[in-house]
């Protein structure tokens, strides 16, 4: 398989994740997915009375040097981190 092909199968996998993996994972995964898929951010900062939207936009943020191929990698090893985290728990 190529890595576009596992990085969407890690992408279906993300949405099994338990609901108490942290805040700070899923944004890890979120800036990698939006990377991965989109590219380096192209939209300005959301205002700071919108938090939710604005700490998805500072984790994109700090990935948008990552080439697309990096940050599918990245995102894979990722979910597979918190597969075995949540496996073990």
């Amino acid at each position: 398989m190529g890595l576009k092909e596992d990085f969407e199968e890690y992408a279906e996998k993300a949405k099994t994740l338990p609901e108490n993996t942290s805040n700070e994972n899923k944004l890890i995964l979120y800036g990698l997915y939006k990377q991965a898929t989109v590219g380096p951010v192209t939209t300005s900062r959301p205002g700071m009375f919108n938090q939710k939207e604005r700490a998805k936009w500072d984790a994109w943020k700090a990935v948008e040097a990552k080439s697309k191929e990096d940050a599918m990698n990245d995102y894979i090893t990722k979910v597979k981190q918190l597969q075995e985290a949540a496996a073990a728990s």
